[in-house]
């Protein structure tokens, strides 16, 4: 079944992927008001988040702001799919970094380095920096459940020379690197909502306790990682720049937690300055009162 589904889906998906810039938009458009006013995807998660997370907005205020984040999502899809076939010109051109060669400069220190980001503006894009970059590029993700598409998400990353490792891959990835004498890049989206355990760490996010991943800053603690921050910014449709800011280069002298709560408030700033760009589908606030006594 999980094949059929592949083959009956990747040929609509690559007719997707090579539609010009204006047409993708167009067709943006019309899956918008399939999503948002027909379907009503997650609807009712989206007004609970915005109204717990911007309570300092009026009711209508958000209301603008929901009908945004629809249509930005709609649009992140297609250039989701895009990604299929987009040239590395194209794309350099649409996620532009703007200080790269700070960057660089960091890589000159000889240490691995984990890149912290919100699921903020284009961070599917994001993956496009790998070619202007000299380390190895692995970004975390969740695995697709089926395994053809699974794959096929993995051949797409590779044309940016990215590879994409599970959450149980990342440590002996990182091992296995260290090892080699292999510096990378590892990219960690740290404003997901983890599994609530006993010795979780909790922290106010947008003004809500909650639990929050710690697993970059551990991890760059102990394989002595340079930490930095994705900050992206969506210019206008379809173009996005992204700037490196650096969170700590010794992360081992940096008291715990310090360096996820300073990667929190960075993404509070985002989301308070254009929050139509914040992933307000996604339950981030879910376990908001299920604290561990």
């Amino acid at each position: 079944m999980q094949f059929l589904l592949y083959i009956f889906l990747y040929p609509i998906l690559f007719l997707i992927s090579i539609l010009p810039f204006r047409l993708l938009y167009i067709f943006s458009d019309c899956v918008y008001i399939l999503v948002y006013r027909i379907i009503g995807y997650r609807k009712k998660t989206v007004r609970e988040n915005l109204a717990l997370a911007l309570p300092h907005l009026t009711e209508k205020e958000r209301l603008v702001i929901e009908k945004k984040s629809y249509k930005h999502l709609c649009d992140m899809f297609l250039e989701m799919i895009k990604t299929m076939t987009i040239s590395v010109k194209e794309i350099e051109k649409r996620f532009v970094l703007k200080n790269v060669d700070y960057y660089l400069e960091m890589e000159k220190q000889g240490k691995s380095i984990a890149l912290m980001c919100g699921h903020y503006a284009s961070y599917e894009w994001s993956i496009s920096i790998n070619s202007r970059i000299t380390f190895e590029g692995f970004a975390i993700y969740k695995r697709i459940n089926n395994k053809y598409f699974d794959n096929l998400v993995k051949k797409i990353r590779s044309r940016f020379k990215a590879y994409l490792i599970t959450t149980k891959e990342t440590v002996p990835t990182i091992e296995a690197n260290n090892e080699k004498g292999v510096k990378g890049l590892y990219g960690f989206a740290s404003d997901q909502s983890p599994q609530v355990k006993q010795k979780t760490y909790w922290s106010n996010f947008m003004g809500i306790e909650v639990p929050v991943y710690t697993g970059a800053e551990m991890l760059a603690k102990k394989f002595d990682m340079n930490v930095m921050f994705m900050k992206i910014k969506k210019v206008k449709r379809g173009f996005y720049e992204m700037e490196f800011e650096l969170l700590t280069d010794d992360a081992k002298s940096i008291p715990n937690y310090q360096i996820t709560e300073t990667f929190l408030r960075k993404v509070e700033q985002q989301i308070l300055e254009a929050p139509e760009f914040y992933l307000w589908t996604h339950k981030r606030w879910k376990h908001r009162n299920r604290k561990p006594v």
